[in-house]
């Protein structure tokens, strides 16, 4: 049979607990299907048609199967799906290192907002947004969720660079160079919704700021909205100590409170940073269904508190894993987040067990996959999926000896050891190469960009 790709590596990672292969039945020779619930299979192939995966098989069982138009032999390799940031402001690796080792609030409002209200343009979000694609891809990130001005710009990037995207529409009450009021926001986003709601790498959810600069008739506007097109709601929540306290001052009561009063809190909610919960909030989001999505290195930067992971996790809540913006991380580097939350998450919980590799790679793939409510589509390898796939060399010495590929790609491996990337079966990324970007012309741009930002 012949099909677009075939791939055969040293080991797949589907992610998802049972995935479908195929064995030979010791009576007749003929081929099985049956699922395992292993988490790694060894000499096996992917093949992928029409930008989807059709099959998950021992490799010498694909050899007399498939011919693909493309074959490649990645024999130190392991596939596994595309990271999914699930929380970014792309178009900011334009103010990368800007403004380090402020105070949250200092580095917003001395920094980063007064630059943004100076240089924020369509040409801004176009430039910083290339080179966010263009590290991320390099990384190993095949969707990113985003929260910035000027999405449609976003969007067209990312729809001309080949990557999955999930375009946040974004909503506050202050004005700005793309909208003037938090109703100019939501009907521009509304807009833009409607123009790439067919797009196959592109979805919308709203992208409401945060409690504090979000007041509650906007925010109720965008919980019908979003019921009535069934969009998810992806929201800055319980960042910072200082938040709550701000808002319990304000209104006498804590912000996710208030968000559940507005009928918020649901599966398709997305929290994100969540460094401050009670125990009964745990309980609250874990009841609502509601996402958590997790900065660890932004957190830790920006001294903006310790999310409780694991309790999260032990409460039945999807959390997934995001690297926040480039100008307070300082890097869209999903693997670095990846140990970062196993690693923070064990000292969090003072238990070594806490957060396992296999767990912080669930939260890079399909638990971003659910939380953007797009893991009947991304997130694992399983037959009918996209084929959004990674490919990282563990013949690097940094990965040598290999016990178990899982924890040496969790603990040990860096983004420079992911040397392939396809979206939707697409080669975006091919022996450490990008097809779509040209990187002389991005460093370009992006040097003319520090020029006028350092002024």
């Amino acid at each position: 049979m012949i099909v677009d790709t075939v791939i055969h590596a040293r080991w797949i990672i589907p992610v998802e607990p049972e995935s479908v292969t195929s064995r030979i039945a010791p009576d007749n020779g003929s081929p099985v299907r049956e699922s395992a619930p292993d988490a790694l299979y060894e000499y096996h192939t992917l093949v992928i048609d029409d930008g989807r995966i059709i099959d998950l098989l021992p490799t010498a069982m694909a050899r007399q199967k498939y011919q693909g138009t493309t074959t490649e032999n990645l024999e130190s390799h392991a596939l596994l799906p595309g990271f999914i940031n699930s929380h970014t402001h792309a178009a900011m690796t334009l103010l990368r290192g800007i403004a380090d080792d402020l105070h949250l609030m200092d580095w917003l409002q001395n920094h980063i907002w007064p630059l943004e209200q100076k240089w924020m343009s369509e040409a801004f979000v176009r430039d910083g947004t290339d080179l966010a694609i263009a590290e991320m891809i390099l990384g190993g990130t095949t969707c990113f969720n985003d929260m910035y001005f000027f999405p449609e710009v976003t969007a067209q990037q990312a729809m001309h660079h080949g990557i999955r995207a999930s375009v946040g529409l974004i909503v506050i009450d202050f004005p700005s160079v793309w909208a003037e009021n938090s109703e100019a926001y939501i009907e521009k986003g509304l807009a833009l919704h409607d123009q790439l709601r067919h797009h196959p790498l592109i979805s919308t959810p709203f992208a409401p700021h945060a409690p504090y600069t979000v007041s509650d008739e906007p925010l109720s506007r965008i919980r019908t909205f979003a019921d009535e097109l069934e969009l998810p709601v992806h929201m800055h929540v319980h960042e910072t100590l200082h938040e709550v306290e701000q808002e319990q001052q304000k209104t006498g009561q804590r912000p996710l409170r208030r968000l559940h009063e507005l009928g918020l809190l649901s599966p398709s909610f997305m929290a994100v940073h969540m460094t401050q919960l009670t125990d009964d909030e745990i309980q609250l989001v874990a009841e609502t269904g509601a996402h958590i999505v997790h900065c660890p290195e932004s957190n830790l930067k920006l001294a903006s508190g310790f999310s409780p992971i694991a309790k999260c996790l032990a409460g039945g809540i999807n959390v997934a894993l995001g690297t926040d913006g480039a100008a307070s991380n300082n890097d869209l580097d999903m693997l670095g987040e990846m140990r970062m939350a196993a690693l923070l998450g064990k000292a969090v919980a003072n238990d070594a067990s806490a957060i396992p590799a296999m767990t912080a790679l669930r939260m890079a793939t399909i638990n971003g996959a659910k939380a953007l409510g797009l893991d009947h589509e991304i997130g694992s390898l399983s037959i009918g999926k996209s084929a959004d796939v990674i490919a990282i060399d563990l013949d690097r010495l940094e990965t040598q000896p290999l016990y178990c590929p899982i924890s040496q790609i969790v603990y040990a491996a860096s983004r420079q050891q992911v040397t392939d990337v396809w979206v939707a079966g697409k080669h975006l990324l091919k022996q450490r190469h990008l097809t779509t970007i040209d990187i002389t012309d991005l460093k370009r741009k992006i040097g003319e960009w520090r020029q006028r930002l350092s002024q």
